[in-house]
């Protein structure tokens, strides 16, 4: 990775990531949400919206609680944006050099948030192993990779990566047979973007911990914890370091119309909710925060 030009900042920053399965349908969660858990930088992805309509809808509510906004999004699929309190630079919508299925789509943004450059993706799904879905997967991870190595050491990418990175990361793995998200080659890329020097900042410390982040919509399967852990925080040595907490609140995939996936917190040099453990703790506090089944992810 390369150096960052300027000094790390280093002040206590909560970064968050979420795919919202259509912010739209998201917003009476979504603002709620903010004004709990307080996150300092949000990478949101399957936004679902145009970048004009998504400001429209989002942009005075997230003025107003101190966030700048990053969008890069399409009016029915895909779309990712970043939401920052902590500076928001260099903003870099797509991803060089990546494929598209057949056009370009919005399925990366980047910018620098506290002297962290931010990187919010929502790769590609797969549909079917050997698919032309698939090999274009492979093709994006792969420019993925590309553009980590060249990334400053200060790096953080955040989002839904669609892939399970080991056979503890899904609640049955004989029930993934034959299916994307845990295939041989879908893992190896992983891996050879992990190898860029990124660490998988919630395994890493929690190690033997069963922790899901997707649990499909169908009923019982969130409820008895049948998910997988696909969205994924990969942080490089200079942020994983400062790592206080890193977390699923999984309170959030609770209750009424929910995405089908939980955001995911990772706390930096401070841990406003204390090192709670890999899932679901206590609420945030504002004055605290100082600053067998037939799968059906084939979609």
């Amino acid at each position: 990775m390369a150096s960052l030009t300027a000094p790390l900042l280093l002040a206590p920053m909560r970064i968050a990531t979420w795919n919202v399965n259509s912010v739209k349908q998201r917003v009476p969660r979504l603002l709620p949400w903010l004004d709990e858990r307080r996150p300092d930088v949000v990478c949101l992805q399957e936004t679902k919206l145009a970048d004009d309509a998504f400001l429209d809808l989002l942009g005075n509510d997230l003025e107003s609680r101190g966030y700048q906004v990053a969008v890069h999004g399409e009016p029915r699929w895909n779309g990712v944006a970043i939401l920052s309190r902590v500076g928001l630079d260099g903003v870099a919508a797509g991803l060089p050099g990546a494929p598209g299925f057949p056009e370009p789509e919005a399925r990366a943004m980047a910018a620098t948030c506290g002297g962290i450059r931010v990187v919010s993706v929502y790769v590609p799904n797969g549909r079917e192993p050997d698919s032309e879905h698939y090999r274009y997967k492979l093709d994006w991870l792969a420019a993925l990779e590309r553009y980590v190595r060249a990334a400053p050491d200060a790096t953080v990418v955040c989002g839904d990566m669609n892939i399970a990175p080991t056979d503890a990361d899904v609640f049955d793995p004989a029930a993934y047979i034959g299916q994307t998200h845990v295939t041989e080659p879908e893992r190896a890329a992983l891996a050879s973007l992990q190898a860029t020097g990124l660490h998988d900042v919630v395994r890493d410390r929690w190690p033997d911990r069963r922790v899901f982040t997707y649990w499909d919509y169908r009923a019982g399967m969130f409820h008895q914890d049948l998910g997988m852990r696909i969205d994924l925080v990969l942080a490089s040595a200079a942020v994983a370091s400062r790592v206080e907490a890193a977390w699923v609140d999984r309170h959030a995939r609770k209750g009424t119309a929910p995405s089908d996936h939980a955001p995911l917190i990772v706390d930096l040099d401070e841990a406003p909710d204390g090192d709670v453990g890999p899932v679901v703790p206590p609420p945030s506090a504002a004055g605290a925060q100082k600053r067998s089944f037939k799968l059906p992810q084939s979609r």
